[in-house]
């Protein structure tokens, strides 16, 4: 496979329970410390802990739609943030070939129990939900919030949706599609996801704990990480120089289980050789390693042999015990803070971590903060269905 051009970010937004932007959650990942409770935006009796966004978030004033569901109040907040940090404005976005992609899980999904509960209690109309719902693709939200006109998608792949979508906007500025996309992924802590979960039995009642010998589960999350691509032509015009380059992108599928992570990787394998081939890059050339790590006994297991395998000595960790599994927007997030990171030089600890599982090679996540060199690092997204997505991004120069 050959290697593809560099794709500029021109600017990143973010939001999670970590903070309501991009700095804020990224200094929160450097304090070593976590808020997982049980959730309050939604009643349940049920109480294992999760991560959400608990601030009164949504600037109404700053938007023309105020009946959309909250994947796309946490999706158009960040592109507030990710267009404002590019240093573009409205009127910029009016006036190029702009495209809009997004990923997302819970965004495509009706809250059937509050539609049907509303219904039978004749709260509210059959019709106002429907239209709330309509009106609720994180992508479309954006597209007429900003007047997009480009070509629009919204990527449903479990939980590499957001790594996905990242990969297809940076096709089509390559391809000479757009001048500029907005892409990256949204998800809202939901009722029917939260106990969907808890069915699986992949939830842990206390705090998740990241490749620790004592993991029993993931925690889930919500939030949402918006992500400016820009084509060659439109960052020699910019005023200031790009954050990063995504640099390559790989996806695989192990075709093995419908949950399960295929036992010998060979999908994730494929995904990061073929990201790997895409930007010209070789394990040497990599910092660090953000890695799924969700804290569930099969993932973390098949996830280190492979990097032990692939990425001997290279230093990894997962910020999901920070944020949650945040499902949709999980490798949208953590790729803007593989670029925090990369901008920081240095990575956090991975919290949760304490004890070694013997079952696992003898490479161990990073256990407290620490410095890193380069300016390249990978991140990766395991999902449902055995997709597997890959991202390598960069800080440094590239010349368009």
């Amino acid at each position: 496979m050959k290697p593809v051009a560099p794709v500029a970010i021109a600017g990143i937004g973010c939001i999670c329970s970590a903070g309501l932007v991009l700095k804020e959650c990224t200094d929160f990942l450097y304090k070593g410390k976590r808020n997982p409770a049980p959730p309050v935006n939604f009643s349940t009796k049920l109480t294992f802990p999760v991560f959400e966004v608990l601030e009164d978030f949504f600037q109404s004033s700053l938007f023309k739609e105020q009946n959309i569901l909250r994947t796309c109040k946490l999706a158009l907040t960040a592109t507030l943030e990710a267009i404002s940090d590019a240093g573009f404005d409205r009127k910029t976005l009016e006036t190029k070939r702009v495209g809009a992609c997004i990923g997302t899980n819970v965004g495509c999904s009706m809250h059937n129990e509050s539609f049907s509960n509303d219904g039978m209690e004749d709260k509210t109309s059959f019709i106002t939900p429907v239209n709330r719902f309509l009106f609720s693709n994180p992508t479309s939200s954006i597209a007429s919030e900003f007047k997009i006109t480009g070509p629009l998608q919204t990527v449903v792949n479990a939980c590499s949706s957001g790594s996905d979508a990242l990969g297809l906007s940076a096709s089509w500025i390559r391809s000479g599609i757009c001048d500029i996309v907005i892409t990256g992924g949204a998800d809202e802590m939901y009722q029917i996801t939260y106990t969907g979960f808890k069915s699986l039995l992949i939830n842990d009642d206390s705090p998740c704990k990241p490749f620790d010998l004592n993991r029993n589960g993931l925690n889930l999350g919500e939030g949402a990480a918006i992500f400016i691509l820009v084509s060659e032509e439109i960052e020699k015009e910019m005023k200031k120089g790009p954050r990063a380059y995504i640099l390559g992108y790989g996806s695989a599928t192990d075709a093995f289980h419908h949950t399960k992570t295929r036992p010998d990787g060979k999908g994730l394998k494929l995904a990061i050789e073929e990201a790997m081939e895409t930007s010209d890059t070789t394990p040497s050339d990599i910092a660090f390693i953000n890695a799924h790590g969700t804290g569930t006994l099969d993932n973390d297991l098949v996830e280190s042999r492979v990097l032990y395998e692939m990425f001997p000595g290279v230093p990894f960790f997962s910020t999901k015990g920070y944020t949650g599994h945040t499902l949709g927007a999980a490798g949208a997030i953590e790729a803007a803070f593989t670029i925090t990171c990369l901008e920081k030089g240095r990575v956090p600890a991975s919290v949760g971590f304490t004890t070694p599982d013997p079952e696992m090679p003898p490479a161990y996540p990073v256990k407290q903060n620490s410095t890193i060199n380069g300016n390249k690092a990978l991140s990766e997204t395991l999902a449902f269905g055995g997709n597997n997505s890959v991202l390598i991004l960069s800080t440094g120069e590239h010349q368009p």
